[in-house]
């Protein structure tokens, strides 16, 4: 109980803080853009008080049986697959997903969560988000969240991932062992691989760069955007040059798609260039297309990151951390380097 002797409520907080009943519910939200001065205000209001938001929340409007999962546009065939491992393990259960794309960018990846948790989703799956873990560590106080795809140590949230760092070593030593050794790594924007935000590309980018140097090898790293155009503009660059690489390593198979299709403007085949990819996306084993590539189970990702996340909603505290394991799909697109 409060020390107003009852139940506090958010109009309580608002007159407290001498905010609005609006900016007390962007708070509680963990909304983007609220000033640092105003968080503070509001949240010793709360504490002074000791309104409990996410509780009178929950009790007032019960369980909506939806989950929202968040995921970083729709350019990347990826998702696809962990959408529908997500959908799969829904089978059978009350709830329904709602799917909300978020385009490159930090403050778009705070709106698409934003949207979900509008939407008084019960539990939310954030697939790589381009935001701090600070903000997602807040939010998982007040709503079950599993992160997937991001190495991040929380004590808040669940989080699926991939095993980046075995992925990337397996993708690069493949080409060595082809006798490649002019290899470069076509990645994502340098706000993209980041470190600090987790993300798989980061740890791809990391773990070139050292195999590089241990090999004795000039790492050969190049930027692109996140459709397949920007990555069939990058690729043409690279590679329509007399001292092109001989094999490329592409962060995801999206990026690696549009090298192949660069390729054969160029009329280049893999006797020339080596092609891997990673994700193991459907199209990839195509007959006519035949990437080589790093399976990281994305099906069976997105199917754990919903039991995770029905588990919490139905009361698990202890946090839990799922990692695959990848391996590597050799088809024809990588060969061994002619002499």
């Amino acid at each position: 109980m409060s020390q107003l002797g009852r139940p506090a409520t958010i109009e309580d907080v608002a007159r407290i803080a001498g905010v609005s009943r609006a900016a007390v519910s962007k708070v509680i939200r963990n909304a983007y853009g609220v000033s640092p001065g105003m968080r503070e205000r509001v949240s010793a209001a709360i504490d002074e008080l000791d309104y409990r938001p996410s509780v009178a929340a929950r009790a007032m409007r019960g369980s909506s049986f939806t989950l929202g999962i968040e995921t970083p546009g729709s350019a990347n065939h990826f998702f696809a697959k962990i959408l529908d491992g997500a959908a799969a393990a829904l089978v059978g259960t009350r709830y329904q997903l709602i799917i909300a794309p978020a385009e490159d960018g930090e403050r778009e990846g705070y709106r698409a969560l934003e949207a979900l948790v509008d939407r008084q989703v019960d539990g939310l799956v954030a697939v790589s988000p381009l935001i701090a873990s600070e903000w997602l560590e807040r939010l998982a106080t007040r709503l079950p969240v599993v992160m997937l795809g991001r190495h991040d140590e929380s004590v808040a949230y669940d989080t699926v991932v991939g095993n980046d760092e075995l992925g990337a070593r397996l993708a690069i030593e493949h080409l060595l062992d082809l006798a490649h050794t002019r290899i470069a790594h076509l990645t994502r924007s340098e706000f993209v691989t980041i470190p600090a935000l987790g993300g798989p590309h980061g740890v791809r980018l990391a773990v070139y760069n050292a195999i590089m140097q241990e090999r004795g090898l000039e790492a050969w790293v190049c930027r692109t955007g996140p459709t397949n155009h920007d990555a069939y503009e990058s690729a043409i660059e690279l590679l329509d040059r007399p001292d092109r690489p001989s094999a490329v390593f592409a962060a995801h198979d999206q990026i690696a798609l549009g090298v192949l299709k660069a390729m054969a403007e160029l009329g280049l085949t893999p006797d020339d260039v080596s092609v891997v990819g990673y994700d193991d996306v459907e199209i990839a084993s195509h007959p006519g297309i035949g990437l080589t590539t790093v399976n990281q189970s994305g099906t069976f990702m997105g199917a754990t990151a919903v039991e995770m996340l029905i588990e919490r909603i139905d009361g698990r505290k202890e946090v839990r951390r799922v990692v695959t394991t990848p391996r590597l799909v050799a088809r024809t697109s990588s060969r061994r380097l002619k002499n």
